[in-house]
């Protein structure tokens, strides 16, 4: 599924609410809370900070898909095309830093 098509489903959603989309600064905040739970679950697997036993298992995967959600929310809220902007991104990695890491 392409960016684009992603960018419609959460549109269609947001659509049916007449709140509509949060503001920039609502969404910002609300992206850094989202980073702030995947840290904190990286942090639980990876790092010195391990889970209580009270906590719940979180999965990595949902506190990515969560901050994608919230991106594309802040992406359609701006009408900002994120397929175009991707793709944009790439190419300057593909050119700039073609040569900056070791090969396979």
């Amino acid at each position: 599924m392409s960016l684009k098509e992603k960018q419609k489903i959460v549109d269609d959603w947001m659509s049916q609410f007449t709140e509509g989309y949060w503001s920039p600064h609502e969404i910002i905040c609300r992206l850094s809370e989202e980073t702030g739970e995947l840290a904190r679950e990286i942090n639980h697997r990876f790092g010195p900070k391990r889970k209580k036993d009270t906590e719940d298992v979180v999965e990595v995967g949902d506190e990515i898909s969560d901050i994608i959600f919230t991106l594309i929310c802040l992406a359609n809220s701006l009408d900002i095309d994120m397929e175009k902007y991707f793709e944009k991104m790439m190419e300057k990695y593909q050119v700039r830093d073609k040569n900056r890491w070791k090969r396979k």
